[in-house]
């Protein structure tokens, strides 16, 4: 215990199959399944004023992607709340992105090469706050654009389970670096709205607040915008939502863990109002943030006394 103490966590603390150890320390075999073949699940939750944020909607979003991908570690979902709390105790963040993620190992050597033989274990690591989007990004609103690159299809790969298949959002990241603009938005084959590269998209078409039903994940800070519409009593409507809506609509904004709200001031080459992020996505941004401060959907981290 007392070298232990003695460790520097500041950087960030890792966990991989049953052992804690500083985040510079964690490695993972490159013969994993998880590693060669994208064999993973995972889900993303932060900390912020000292308390993590919808932490046990985010361990049951995990667990519900576990069971899909049929991957059952040893932790129970108690077990894994308290690994992440512990690791964020160890490095004493009180600002910190905080990820759990569940990979396919490989099976032992002379089994059948199928995922039925291959052991399912828990990788969770905790790091300083991780901003999705600058904040001269947020204070000017995010430019983005329409990605020609379509979203993978839900038949093929299920976007309500996180997962490592990045291939087309990494290509609709490049197509907007490219182009000039911070990130990108996905359509699907029909040319209806998904998602973009780590956050939900929303749409204010006549005051109200619309976000596509499929498509994309079912996002718990998404889930956290409709409760604040709620309580502000902005209408909201959860349906099919095209480009050509999005392109002409009010105001745009997105949802993700690293950020919470993120008011959109360009789409493609559409200003939209004054090139500032409009009234009513301001308004939840702000909302959201001060509701954070007053302990909404928190659950405080128990940090080791300095006394």
């Amino acid at each position: 215990m007392e070298g232990e103490a003695m460790v520097d966590w500041s950087a960030g603390a890792a966990y991989i199959d049953g052992r804690f150890m500083p985040l510079a320390e964690a490695r993972i075999p490159i013969t994993e399944w998880g590693y060669r073949r994208s064999d993973v699940t995972y889900d993303v939750t932060g900390v912020f004023f000292g308390a993590f944020f919808r932490l046990d909607d985010h361990i049951a979003r995990f667990r519900r992607s576990m069971d899909r991908m049929r991957m059952q570690p040893g932790e129970s979902d108690a077990e894994i709340r308290e690994v992440l709390m512990e690791l964020v105790r160890r490095t004493g963040l009180r600002e910190a992105y905080v990820a759990m993620d569940c990979l396919r190992s490989r099976p032992p050597r002379g089994m059948p090469m199928l995922p039925v033989n291959a052991r399912a274990y828990l990788v969770c690591f905790a790091v300083p706050w991780v901003w999705l989007f600058s904040e001269e990004q947020q204070a000017r609103g995010v430019h983005a654009m329409i990605a020609k690159t379509p979203r993978i299809p839900a038949a093929s790969v299920d976007p309500t389970v996180k997962n490592f298949h990045w291939g087309d959002l990494t290509a609709a990241l490049f197509e907007a670096q490219d182009a000039g603009f911070d990130t990108a938005v996905l359509l699907d084959g029909a040319g209806n709205v998904t998602e973009g590269p780590g956050y939900n998209v929303f749409a204010v078409i006549d005051g109200t607040v619309v976000s596509p039903p499929e498509g994309a994940l079912e996002g718990i800070t998404r889930q956290s915008v409709f409760e604040l519409c709620e309580g502000l009593q902005i209408p909201c409507e959860v349906r099919p939502l095209s480009a050509d809506e999005l392109e002409e609509a009010d105001e745009i904004f997105f949802s993700t863990t690293a950020g919470g709200v993120m008011p959109v001031s360009r789409l493609g080459g559409r200003i939209l109002g004054n090139d500032r992020p409009g009234p009513i996505s301001a308004n939840l941004r702000e909302t959201f943030w001060e509701r954070r401060r007053q302990g909404w959907h928190a659950t405080p981290v128990d940090y080791p006394s300095t006394t």
